[in-house]
């Protein structure tokens, strides 16, 4: 549970980071909306986790990568629709964009998060 939360707290973050970004068009209204949509993105992220490993990974080699940027981008899309305040300016590109740099800045922030032994690599 506690890395759930931890993971929870990341993606805000990145969220909140992504939504600097004015070319994006990713755009939040408050902390509490990126907590929100972090959880969401956490809890969709989550349900591809309960896959045997054996099996996201093939699928992703045998893909090269497309079905999880894909599953990411839906995600995050997905996200993006169920929330009030969080909203895509430019629409696909919005949720394109915004689904790379959200495994970008995330996986940046986990791995420093790691490195100082915050969370397990």
């Amino acid at each position: 549970m506690t890395g759930f939360l931890i993971s929870v707290v990341v993606l805000a973050v990145s969220l909140l980071i992504i939504s600097k970004i004015p070319p994006i068009g990713v755009e939040i209204d408050n902390p509490i909306t990126a907590l929100i949509a972090g959880a969401i993105i956490g809890v969709f992220n989550g349900i591809w986790g309960f896959l045997p490993g054996g099996l996201t990974k093939t699928v992703s080699w045998l893909s090269l990568g497309i079905i999880p940027l894909i599953g990411s981008i839906i995600v995050f899309g997905l996200a993006a629709w169920l929330l009030e305040g969080f909203r895509l300016r430019w629409g696909i590109w919005s949720v394109i964009l915004g689904a790379i740099l959200l495994a970008i800045i995330s996986g940046l922030l986990n791995r420093v998060l790691g490195m100082t032994g915050l969370v397990p690599v």
